[in-house]
């Protein structure tokens, strides 16, 4: 029998100051309340920049940025990218960018980061934040000139971090994931339940 004094877990609303629609699925997905506000920040990479460094600082200047429009909020900030060898692969500029990025990922490990920041502002308090990382590793079969067209032309890869999505077609072709895999997905949400709980 359950206890009717045991409460049900409440989660924060958060206000998502992103506009990827896999972050809004997976918070939609675990049932957490949140409304989207996408920010507009400057992506370019600082000369020398960690990929580490980078996406903490992305993610914390779009909640920043979301929290400026606010008094009473708990604002989610989120970036992720693709590392192979230390370089940095973001969204292709294009189709021809999306085949040099399938290519360079084939048959290769690579890693996914994805910087978290979370900013609370209540009303007459100083604003908290908090940052942090997620890595995992992924492993692409060799993919042939068919199976990258596949992904190119069924994939949608203009808004994707290394020209995929893992959840999509991309799944026929990934060897092996170590760590979190809603981390590739776009938001690895243990470690946004965590930085909510530590604030």
């Amino acid at each position: 029998m359950i206890n009717d004094k045991c409460s049900m877990l409440q989660l924060p609303k958060l206000i998502l100051a992103s506009g990827s629609p896999r972050r809004a699925e997976i918070l939609r997905f675990v049932g957490w309340e949140f409304e989207k506000n996408v920010a507009d920040v400057d992506e370019k990479e600082f000369f020398g920049e960690k990929p580490e460094d980078y996406v903490q600082r992305l993610a914390m200047a779009k909640a920043e940025t979301v929290a400026a429009n606010y008094e009473n909020a708990l604002i989610l900030g989120a970036d992720t990218i693709v590392v192979i060898n230390t370089q940095i692969v973001g969204k292709p500029k294009d189709l021809d960018d999306a085949r040099r990025m399938l290519k360079l990922l084939s048959g290769r490990w690579h890693e996914v980061f994805t910087g978290v920041a979370l900013v609370k502002k209540e009303e007459k308090i100083t604003p908290k934040s908090v940052a942090d990382l997620q890595k995992t590793r992924v492993k692409f079969a060799e993919l042939s000139a068919a199976e990258i067209r596949l992904l190119i032309e069924k994939g949608e890869p203009l808004d994707k971090a290394g020209a995929y999505a893992v959840q999509a077609q991309a799944a026929l072709f990934i060897e092996e994931i170590q760590g979190d895999y809603w981390n590739v997905v776009g938001l690895p949400i243990n470690l946004v339940y965590k930085l909510v709980n530590s604030l």
